[in-house]
C-alpha cells in the first residue's frame, strides 16, 4: 500500500506539472515570437544599457563589442559600473570602447559595496542614478550582465517588441553554455527547474500572480521602476531579477522569455563551479527557511527519485504507476534537452540530476549556517 501511494503521488504530481503548470516544459516563450507583426522601435528611442562588473576583464570586451555593434535603429549608450574589480575591468571596458570608436557612447563609473545592498543590485543602482541625473530620461534602460553577449539585432527586437506590448519589463533566459561534461549534464536542468518554479507563460499573463525575470538580459522603462520605489526596493534580494520581476509587475505586463540570440560567455568546466553557481541562492529560494527546506527535499525524493526506484522495484500494480509516473517524467524534460542540442534519452537521467541539486541546495543551507551564504566572487551577502 505504501509504494502504491508514492507512486500515485508521483503520478499525481507530474500530471498536474504537464497539465496545470503553464504548460512550462513545452517552451513556447521564445523572443522570437515576441515583436507583433509591423511592430518597429519608435522613432528617436533612446537606451541605456547599466552592466555591473566585477572582475570581469576576461569576457567584457566581448560583451561590450555586440553592444556597440548592434544594428538598432535608436541610440544605445553603455554605463558600466565596476565594482571594486581588481582585474583591470575598467581599462579593458575602455580600451574595447576605442577599438569600436565608441568612446562617446561608453561610461565607466566606480561602485563601491552598500550596507543592506548585494553587490549587483548596488551597482545596478549606481547607474540608474547616473542615467538619471543626467537630465535626459532614456526610454529604456537595459540590465545586463558583463558575461552576456547579443547577436546584432537583437537590441531591435526587443525594444521592438516591448514598445509594441507595453511591458514595463522584458526580459531574456540567455544560452548558457553547454560544452563541458558538467554543463551537459546539468544546464538543461537548471532551465528546466527554473521554468517549473516560474513557467514564462504565466509570468507574461497580466492576470496571473507569477512573476519573474531572468537578470542576464532585463529591459526596464525608467519612468515605471521610479514609480515603485526604485531598485532600494529590492536591496537586499539575493535572487534580483526574479525580485524585480515580482516588483515590477505591479505597475504593468512584464514578459519572460527563452532566446537563441544572447549566450552567456561564462564557463562552468567542472562539478563544482555548477556546485557554486546553484550554491549561491538555493538556500534563498526557499526564504531561509529549515521547514521549507525540509519540503523541498522530501518533495524532490518523491517527485523524482521515487518513480524510477519504484517502477525496477516495487510490485505490481505500484511499478506500473511509477513508471506511468516516470515516463511523464522524462517527456517533459525532453524539450529542454532539445533546446540545449542534447540526446533526449538524457531525460531518464534527470532523477540522478535532480539528486545532485538537492545536495546543492543542502550544501546552500549548510554554508548560510555557517555565514557563507550567497558567494560571489569573495563576497558573502546572504543575511
Amino acid at each position: 500500500m505504501i509504494a502504491i501511494f508514492l507512486g500515485g503521488v508521483g503520478l499525481l504530481v507530474w500530471l498536474y506539472l504537464l497539465l496545470g503548470n503553464g504548460g512550462f516544459w513545452r517552451l513556447t516563450e521564445h523572443d522570437r515570437r515576441f515583436v507583433p507583426k509591423g511592430a518597429q522601435v519608435p522613432q528617436g528611442a533612446r537606451v541605456v544599457a547599466v552592466i555591473p562588473a566585477r572582475d570581469e576583464a576576461d569576457v567584457v570586451a566581448i560583451g561590450l563589442r555586440s553592444l556597440f555593434r548592434q544594428e538598432f535603429s535608436g541610440r544605445l549608450e553603455i554605463v558600466l559600473v565596476d565594482d571594486e574589480s581588481s582585474d583591470g575591468t575598467a581599462e579593458v571596458a575602455r580600451a574595447c570602447a576605442r577599438e569600436e570608436g565608441a568612446e562617446d557612447r561608453l561610461t565607466v563609473l566606480q561602485g563601491r559595496p552598500e550596507q543592506g545592498w548585494t553587490g549587483k543590485l548596488a551597482a545596478m543602482d549606481r547607474g540608474v542614478a547616473h542615467v538619471l541625473g543626467a537630465g535626459v530620461s532614456p526610454d529604456f534602460i537595459l540590465f545586463c550582465d558583463a558575461d552576456i553577449a547579443f547577436a546584432p539585432g537583437l537590441v531591435e527586437r526587443l525594444v521592438a517588441g516591448a514598445a509594441a506590448r507595453g511591458t514595463v519589463l522584458s526580459s531574456l533566459m540567455v544560452k548558457l553554455r553547454c560544452e563541458s561534461l558538467a554543463e551537459r549534464w546539468f544546464v538543461p536542468a537548471f532551465v528546466f527547474f527554473f521554468q517549473m518554479l516560474y513557467p514564462f507563460p504565466r509570468v507574461n499573463d497580466p492576470k496571473s500572480p507569477v512573476a519573474g525575470a531572468a537578470g542576464g538580459v532585463m529591459l526596464v522603462r525608467p519612468a515605471a521602476l521610479e514609480e515603485a520605489g526604485g531598485l532600494q526596493q529590492i536591496r537586499g534580494a539575493l535572487i534580483d531579477d526574479c525580485a524585480l520581476g515580482k516588483l515590477m509587475k505591479k505597475q504593468g505586463p512584464i514578459w519572460l522569455g527563452l532566446t537563441d540570440d544572447a549566450w552567456s560567455l561564462r564557463p562552468y568546466p567542472h562539478l563544482r563551479d555548477i556546485e557554486q553557481m546553484v550554491t549561491r541562492s538555493a538556500y534563498a529560494q526557499l526564504g531561509y527557511s529549515p521547514w521549507r527546506l525540509f519540503g523541498a527535499v522530501l518533495g524532490m525524493g518523491l517527485v523524482y527519485l521515487a518513480p524510477p526506484l519504484l517502477a525496477f522495484a516495487a510490485p505490481e500494480p505500484a511499478a506500473y504507476i511509477a513508471l506511468v509516473a516516470y515516463l511523464l517524467m522524462a517527456q517533459s524534460y525532453m524539450p529542454s534537452l532539445r533546446f540545449y542540442g542534447r540526446n533526449r534519452l538524457g531525460a531518464f537521467a534527470l532523477p540522478a540530476v535532480a539528486a545532485c541539486y538537492t545536495w546543492f541546495t543542502l550544501l546552500s543551507a549548510w554554508r548560510h549556517t555557517r555565514g557563507r551564504g550567497g558567494a560571489w566572487k569573495g563576497r558573502y551577502q546572504a543575511p
